[in-house]
């Protein structure tokens, strides 16, 4: 009687495990693109170094939860001397001071199995803010080489003010204050303790 208890009980438990995965995120797959208005028009551009682990719950979404880092230092804008600029002048990126943009997670609303709103504490040139976002899973499946894989989408707009760009303040100035985000990430599978199967 006893092992039949025993059995039940990890029949339940692997039964509950297998409705969780987690995923590290592929950074030759994922980018982090932003545009932000040059005067009169925009300029764009991507962070394309992204890492960064993802809990998926998929009997609860809620219960999932993501941490991701940016690498400041891989900024492109499609043009090399502007990237230099911004990424080295104090009053832009600054990427030798502040070399990471940091992403946690705090919680996820939930609006169908597929999409639904992630809060979390986002770090920019050393300032920390909660934001919240809409994002959608795009699907699940496996790669060409018997990996399985997730991908994600995500919008948002922060203000360059927000995290002390002096720029963000002047109403008139040649750079926008809001900054459009669109975040392209895939995640490979991976143990629990995220690393590759």
């Amino acid at each position: 009687m006893k092992w039949i208890i025993v059995l039940i009980a990890l029949t339940v438990n692997f039964s509950v495990l297998a409705d969780t995965d987690n995923y590290s995120i592929d950074d030759t797959h994922s980018f982090a693109s932003f545009t932000i208005r040059h005067v009169v028009s925009k300029t764009t551009g991507i962070f394309p170094d992204i890492k960064g682990n993802i809990l998926i719950d998929h009997s609860d979404l809620t219960k999932s939860s993501i941490e991701a880092k940016i690498n400041v230092m891989s900024v492109n804008t499609n043009h090399a001397k502007r990237d230099a600029h911004i990424r080295e002048k104090a009053e832009y990126l600054d990427a030798g001071k502040f070399g990471w943009m940091n992403f946690v997670s705090t919680k996820i609303e939930a609006s169908t199995k597929d999409d639904g709103v992630l809060t979390g504490n986002f770090t920019l040139h050393g300032v920390t803010k909660e934001i919240s976002f809409p994002f959608k899973i795009l699907g699940f499946g496996y790669d060409p080489w018997g990996g399985q894989r997730a991908g994600f989408e995500a919008h948002t707009i922060i203000k360059a003010s927000d995290y002390g760009f002096a720029w963000g303040f002047q109403p008139k100035g040649p750079i926008g204050d809001d900054i459009e985000i669109t975040l392209l990430i895939e995640g490979i599978k991976s143990s629990p303790d995220f690393k590759p199967w």
